[in-house]
């Protein structure tokens, strides 16, 4: 039975807007890449709201390493903390929408993750841009809001995949319950992947006036738990809560590093300061001469932020050139490319660069190097 919404005007006027059923699939999948907020990131996850960049619609998905695709995946997103979001959409009319199209996300995901590669992805998103006369590189740090750095966005994302950190979305104008019983379970079931619904049903009035209603479906208590999704209020961090959603986000691997870290800075430090918000932070602080200095910080997202910023306000790396030769430093740890002119800023590099223990060990000798020039560094009279 087909749902009623009221609209009531600034005049008093009530008007009927009655569900119908969208002309085609291509117009909801166009809606989609016009409009991506449709897919309410919020109710994703209220506390930090997806954010979805558009690589492509008709993202071709491979079954073996040399072939060019055997398959069509409406819509390839990725949010914003680097995770690979695959869309497909039915209409409810379809009837393959009732099972099939279980069988069918399982296997783009399946194969995207085994064939898909980062430079295919960024090719992609560059052709997006082209066809919209976009500057890719614009186009992704207003994405990114200053949260990360490109390079470091696209590091995240490979990692991501090659985990299977992915979400699969299932999109129509209405999800059956057969479908959506099938969801939950499997969602119930599966770290570090994800599958949802999404419902966008479509009302309509008088003068086709239109109104879009997006609802997530697949979430339940059981599939929280299973990810470590925390839904409650803002965090105020510590240690323990720190390390448990890192580990959730990120694995035992990047864990492991940070805690490395953690042992072996703790005791040069004068505290340990952990940030209240959303994503969890930790900023290890050392005094000299009665000054604060803050080397690193660390992100649950997987992030290691540099914070030249500060130094810049500090000695003896106030001096650019001091500063240049931290970042040649920086930039021999592979994988690290930070540009010249981020030596006022806060660049960061993927955490998982340091699993490798040669570039961990070429990271602490750096901060190793930095803490002694700091400690011999005396302010001029």
């Amino acid at each position: 039975m087909n749902e009623t919404i009221f609209h009531l005007d600034n005049s008093g006027k009530l008007s009927e807007l009655n569900e119908e059923n969208y002309i085609s699939e291509d117009l909801l999948q166009q809606l989609l890449a016009d409009y991506p907020n449709l897919i309410s990131g919020a109710q994703i996850n209220s506390l930090r709201p997806r954010r979805w960049l558009l690589i492509s619609r008709e993202f071709r998905v491979p079954d073996d390493k040399d072939a060019s695709g055997r398959w069509s995946l409406d819509h390839l997103f990725i949010d914003q903390d680097g995770i690979p979001t695959l869309v497909e959409v039915k209409r409810s009319t379809d009837t393959r929408i009732r099972r099939e199209v279980i069988g069918q996300i399982l296997d783009y995901a399946a194969n995207a993750v085994t064939y898909w590669t980062i430079e295919e992805i960024k090719h992609r998103f560059e052709d997006q841009c082209n066809s919209l006369n976009k500057d890719n590189l614009e186009a992704l740090e207003e994405f990114l809001q200053k949260e990360n750095e490109p390079e470091n966005f696209w590091e995240l994302t490979k990692t991501n995949l090659k985990a299977g950190k992915i979400r699969m979305l299932i999109i129509a104008d209405s999800i059956p319950k057969e479908l959506q019983r099938i969801i939950e379970f499997l969602n119930e079931q599966m770290t570090p992947a994800e599958i949802l619904g999404l419902e966008i049903k479509q009302f309509v009035g008088q003068d086709n006036v239109k109104t879009l209603v997006p609802r997530v479906i697949g979430q339940t208590a059981t599939a929280d738990k299973t990810k470590g999704v925390n839904k409650g209020k803002e965090n105020s961090w510590n240690e323990e809560t720190f390390f448990a959603e890192l580990t959730a986000q990120r694995g035992v691997a990047e864990t492991e590093v940070v805690r490395k870290l953690l042992n072996w800075i703790k005791p040069q430090t004068t505290r340990i300061w952990f940030g209240a918000g959303k994503r969890g932070s930790m900023v290890p602080v050392f005094s000299h001469l009665r000054v604060d200095h803050y080397p690193f910080a660390l992100w649950t997202t997987g992030a290691v932020e540099i914070y030249f910023q500060w130094y810049k306000h500090r000695l003896p790396f106030e001096s650019e050139q001091k500063r240049l030769e931290l970042l040649d430093k920086l930039n021999q740890i592979n994988g690290v490319s930070i540009p010249v002119d981020k030596i006022d800023k806060r660049p960061s590099i993927p955490l998982n660069l340091l699993v490798d223990e040669k570039e961990y060990q070429k990271f602490l000798d750096i901060y190793k190097w930095f803490i002694g020039e700091v400690k011999v560094s005396k302010p001029t009279i």
